[in-house]
């Protein structure tokens, strides 16, 4: 299963910013939450809604962004 399944990016929830399994959970607050030192454990028990797979689904967004950012500045 690709993010792209898991991680919708819908214009008129969360101003378009990418939403999990179309939550208005998105990325940016899971990865704040690891940043933040939290585990995947600490993140479910407080948003039982969202699972393990949810979560490395992020990173994996995440990872994927960064390398599109680099392959478009690389090819300016």
């Amino acid at each position: 299963m690709s993010y792209q399944e898991i991680i919708p990016i819908e214009p008129d929830k969360r101003g378009g910013k990418p939403c999990i399994r179309r939550m208005r959970i998105t990325v940016y607050d899971v990865l704040g939450w690891l940043a933040a030192g939290m585990s995947t454990e600490e993140i479910i028990d407080d948003f039982p809604e969202l699972t393990a797979t949810d979560i490395r689904v992020c990173l994996e967004f995440a990872a994927d962004r960064e390398h599109c950012l680099v392959v478009s500045v690389h090819a300016a």
